[in-house]
């Protein structure tokens, strides 16, 4: 986007403008772009089924190999953080499968979507219940509003306890290099944490220590808290396996999991966190899709091609791509697209709080920069 954003504050009614440009709403991108898409982009795609129980797999197998670390050598002990890696890489493609998977690009409505979801995302201490609350319905109809849970919080907000954790480890100018590296492996659990409590706790849309309180049905908010059980039994489950053994947990445990969730988190403190906010629910504004190497593409079934997503959620991944030529066709001034380094420049030079929809300002509100993004 090259063009100056004009400001409109949030307590203002008109429709915002970009440029000389009017917000486009996300219906419209949909009716333009859905009959130049083969039908077979929206069939699911049941390999992502097949690489979600791969990395199962792959983890299962690190496990197995942990059980016996005690038995190694001290010297020899580094030889096993490859395959912790490899775990940590997993743990990433268990999250954008499932994520592909509660989006029904995987397979049709099937009985086995929960269950396979839930040990998925298992590893991200998600309930499966939560995240189709949460994004499928909250986040992806809501992008970037002020009723996003996902987006920053406006400084106008209260200083909460969620506020300050994630002034304390999210990138921007204002952070502190050692608190931003804890913040890449913990954000995650973090954000998990502060959306999953408040529904548990008080579901209710008063709660202030979120950017944006949303709720759920009782039925929902049962089966989410049985969620969480599950999930806390699974980590129970492994650390049983792992007999706590400090080594062992280091090694096949936390490390795999940090990498993971630090590799999550790459991709998506770049989804939206940089980009204005929209009371229209503008996918090629709000949203930002990243330049990456092709293998991690390959590796990450093509989550860097975020606001293609966005335009189609349950479209099969792999025509993210050819979603993205037809952008630049059609929309060639308006998509987000940018290097990931850049992104990460972006994100590390400007402050988190909005202060209006197009100003981004610091904790203390002194600065104002515009949420501008340069292709």
């Amino acid at each position: 986007m090259k063009s100056e954003k004009t400001l409109n504050t949030l307590d203002k009614t008109e429709t915002p403008i970009l440029g000389d440009e009017t917000l486009i709403h996300h219906s419209v991108y949909v009716k333009k772009l859905r009959p130049l898409l083969p039908s077979d982009a929206f069939e699911p795609d049941s390999s992502k089924l097949t690489i979600l129980l791969i990395n199962v797999g792959i983890l299962l197998l690190g496990w197995g190999i942990a059980a016996n670390l005690d038995r190694w050598s001290v010297y020899f002990l580094w030889l096993y953080l490859p395959l912790a890696v490899i775990m940590g890489n997993s743990i990433i493609v268990l999250l954008f499968s499932s994520h592909d998977l509660m989006h029904g690009s995987v397979q049709k409505k099937s009985r086995l979507t929960y269950p396979i979801a839930f040990l998925g995302l298992s590893m991200l201490f998600m309930p499966p219940t939560q995240w189709k609350n949460l994004h499928n319905l909250v986040h992806h109809n809501n992008t970037n509003s002020v009723a996003d849970p996902d987006r920053n919080y406006l400084y106008q907000q209260p200083d909460t306890w969620g506020k300050w954790i994630q002034n304390l480890f999210v990138p921007s100018v204002e952070v502190n290099p050692l608190w931003f590296i804890v913040g890449m492996a913990g954000s995650w659990f973090v954000h998990n944490f502060r959306n999953v409590s408040s529904v548990l706790l008080f579901n209710d849309k008063s709660v202030d220590y979120v950017p944006a309180a949303f709720t759920v049905s009782a039925k929902d908010r049962r089966t989410i808290a049985f969620e969480c059980l599950g999930i806390l039994g699974i980590h129970l489950s492994i650390l049983f396996y792992l007999e706590f053994n400090p080594i062992k947990v280091a090694l096949a445990y936390v490390l795999p999991i940090a990498i993971g969730h630090a590799g999550a988190m790459f991709y998506i403190f770049t989804n939206h966190m940089g980009c204005r906010m929209t009371e229209i629910n503008d996918p090629l504004i709000n949203s930002m899709s990243l330049r990456v190497p092709k293998i991690f593409d390959v590796l990450h079934l093509n989550f860097s091609y975020h606001t293609e997503h966005h335009i189609f959620p349950s479209i099969n991944s792999d025509y993210y791509p050819m979603v993205q030529e037809l952008l630049k066709v059609h929309y060639p001034d308006r998509l987000n697209l940018i290097d990931a380094g850049e992104a990460w420049k972006l994100l590390m030079r400007t402050p988190r709080h909005y202060k209006d929809e197009v100003t981004f300002t610091d904790s203390s509100g002194i600065m104002s920069v515009n949420c501008s993004i340069v292709e």
